[in-house]
C-alpha cells in the first residue's frame, strides 16, 4: 500500500485532534442516472468538448459535483469536498491536455487550501499549505479537482476502511470494498462522479483498487513522474490516476512524466495506440509462495493470457525465482518500518498524555510495534532482500517483454474483512494473501498495470495485472489499447453510476 507519508508527509505536524463520526448510515435508494455534460466522456473527451466550446470547465464542474453530492451517500468516497474551489477555478481560462476537467486528488497528498488528513484522526483539521509535487503537475495539464478521495490511515492498507471517515463502498456492490489505498479515488471513477482520479501506489495502491472497480491503473517506473525528492532507503511509492480509458491513462504519463536533463529515464511520451510489435508474454497464476488465487480470480488471468495468444502474441506459462517468504517478510517488515517512523512523528507532535489509540488506528500501531520489536540491522538486511528480489524478478524480462498475473488473490472482499481494526495475526494475514501479487514491482521499481478483463460469477470486476522491465511503460500502454479494443471495457457501467 501507499507510503508516501513516510517521506514527505507530517511536515507540518499535528494541527487537529478532531475526530470525525463514522457511524453507520441508512442507505439511500440510489439515484437513476441522469445525462449532464460529462456523459459518455472520459477525461479527454470532456476537455476536447470543453476546447471547442461546446460546454464551459465551470458546467463541467458543475456536473461533477452534482453527481458527487448524488453518489456521495451510498459510497462515501469524499475525504472533504472543494467544491467553491473548483466553481472558482473553472472561471479561470483552461490550459493544459486536461484544461477544465474535474477530478479529485487522494487524500495522502496536498492540495493547497484544502483539508488534508491522510484518512487519520489526529489530522482531522489539518489544512495544507502548498500543493505537492505531483498534484501541482495535475493542476498543471488543467484538471480541477472538486475535492479530496478518501484513503485508509496513511495508506497502510488494501481496503478504505478508516475510523476518521468510515467505510468507502464499492459501486459495483454496496457490501464490498473499493480497494486501497486509493479506494475513494477508484469508487467516485466507477461510480461516474468524474472522468479519472488522482492515485498512489507503495505496493499496489492504485491496481488494486483498479482491480476492484473495473478500472485502469498504471504503477509507473520509479522515477518516472515529477515528484518531491526522497531520503527513504528504498523508494517504492509513485503517483498516478485511476481511469476508465487506456488513452486518459496514457496522456496522464505523458503530462507527469519528468522530462529534460534531471529525467531519470528517457520520456515515454504520448502513447496513442497499439504497436505491430508482437511480444514474448509470460503468465503465472500462483503467487510466489505457491498458492493458488480465487477460481474466478485464475479464470481472468487465463482468459487475458488467451486474448493475447489471439491477437498474435506467443504466452507461455513462467515461474518467478524470487523467494517467496523472504520477500514477504521484508516488504512487510519495510512497510511496518513506514508505520513506526509515522507512530512516532504524529505522538511526538500531541499534547502530553493523549491515549495513542485516540490518534492512530490499531493497525498503524501494530505495525509499528513490529518494526520497534526488531533487532539491530534489520533495516539494511531487509533492504538487501528487497533489492536483491528486484534484481531476481528484472531477469526475467531478458526472455519475456510482459509478464502477466493477477492483481488480487480474490474479488473484492467485503466491508469488515480486513478492516484495519481487526486483531493484527487475523487482518494483516488476510492483507498479505489478498494483496500478494503487487508489492515485487514497487521493490523492483517496475512499471505494471491492471486492466479490467475479468468480472466474478456474481458480478465483481477482477482486474488482470501485465508488468513489463525497469522504463517500458510504452510497451505496457499499446498491450492495453490493444486488449481494450478486444476486450471492451468502457461502456461497462457499475450498478451505481452517476451519468
Amino acid at each position: 500500500m501507499s507510503t508516501a507519508l513516510s517521506r514527505r508527509a507530517l511536515l507540518s505536524g499535528v494541527a487537529g485532534l478532531a475526530v470525525a463520526a463514522c457511524a453507520g448510515q441508512e442507505r439511500p435508494n440510489p439515484p437513476p442516472p441522469q445525462t449532464d455534460v460529462l456523459t459518455g466522456l472520459d477525461g479527454l473527451g470532456v476537455a476536447a468538448r470543453i476546447r471547442i466550446g461546446d460546454f464551459t470547465p465551470e458546467e463541467a464542474a458543475a456536473a461533477a459535483i452534482a453527481r458527487a453530492e448524488r453518489m456521495q451517500p451510498l459510497i462515501n468516497f469524499m475525504a472533504t469536498p472543494a467544491y467553491e474551489q473548483a466553481l472558482q477555478n473553472a472561471r479561470r481560462p483552461p490550459s493544459g491536455p486536461f484544461a477544465g476537467v474535474p477530478t479529485l486528488i487522494k487524500d495522502l497528498s496536498a492540495l493547497q487550501g484544502v483539508r488534508l488528513t491522510y484518512g487519520c484522526r489526529a489530522f482531522a483539521d489539518n489544512m495544507a499549505a502548498q500543493s505537492s509535487a505531483y498534484v501541482a503537475a495535475m493542476l498543471a495539464a488543467g484538471a480541477n479537482p472538486i475535492g479530496k478521495s478518501t484513503t485508509p490511515e496513511f495508506g497502510f492498507t488494501a481496503t478504505t476502511e478508516p475510523l476518521l471517515t468510515g467505510a468507502t463502498r464499492n459501486p459495483w456492490n454496496l457490501d464490498h470494498s473499493s480497494g486501497g489505498s486509493s479506494g475513494g479515488a477508484a469508487a467516485a471513477v466507477a461510480a461516474g462522479v468524474a472522468p479519472f482520479a488522482h492515485a498512489s501506489d507503495g505496493g499496489g495502491s492504485i491496481r488494486i483498487p483498479a482491480a476492484n472497480c473495473g478500472l485502469v491503473g498504471l504503477k509507473t517506473s520509479r522515477g518516472r513522474l515529477i515528484d518531491e525528492p526522497s531520503e527513504v532507503p528504498l523508494e517504492i511509492s509513485v503517483d498516478g490516476v485511476v481511469t476508465r480509458t487506456v488513452r486518459d491513462t496514457a496522456a496522464w504519463l505523458a503530462a507527469t512524466e519528468r522530462s529534460g536533463p534531471a529525467a531519470a529515464l528517457p520520456p515515454t511520451g504520448l502513447v496513442t495506440g497499439p504497436s505491430e510489435r508482437r511480444l514474448q508474454i509470460g503468465f503465472m497464476v500462483p503467487d510466489l509462495l505457491g498458492r493458488a488465487p480465487h477460481p474466478a480470480v485464475a479464470a481472468a488471468v487465463q482468459a487475458a493470457a488467451l486474448a493475447c495468444e489471439s491477437l498474435g502474441h506467443e504466452v507461455s506459462d513462467i515461474t518467478l525465482a524470487v523467494p517467496g517468504e523472504a520477500f514477504q517478510e521484508a516488504f512487510t517488515l519495510y512497510w511496518a518500518a513506514g508505520a513506526a517512523q509515522t507512530a512516532q512523528s504524529v505522538l511526538a507532535g500531541a499534547p502530553a498524555g493523549t491515549p495513542a489509540d485516540s490518534l492512530l488506528e490499531p493497525l498503524t500501531l501494530q505495525l509499528a510495534a513490529l518494526w520497534t520489536s526488531q533487532p539491530a540491522g534489520t533495516m539494511e538486511r531487509i533492504i538487501g532482500v528487497l533489492r536483491a528480489a528486484g534484481q531476481t524478478y528484472r531477469h526475467a524480462f531478458a526472455a519475456t517483454q510482459v509478464i502477466i498475473t493477477p492483481v488480487l488473490a480474490s474479488p473484492p472482499v467485503r466491508i469488515g474483512d480486513i478492516a484495519p481494526t481487526l486483531p493484527f495475526d487475523v487482518g494483516f494475514a488476510r492483507v498479505q494473501s489478498y494483496a500478494t501479487y503487487t508489492p515485487l514491482q514497487n521493490a523492483a521499481g517496475t512499471p505494471a498495470i491492471s486492466l479490467p478483463l475479468g468480472m466474478s460469477p456474481d458480478g465483481l470486476p477482477i482486474g488482470v495485472q501485465f508488468a513489463a522491465d525497469f522504463g517500458q511503460e510504452r510497451t505496457l500502454l499499446e498491450l492495453a489499447y490493444e486488449l481494450e479494443v478486444a476486450r471492451p471495457w468502457d461502456q461497462r457501467r457499475a450498478p451505481l453510476f452517476a451519468g
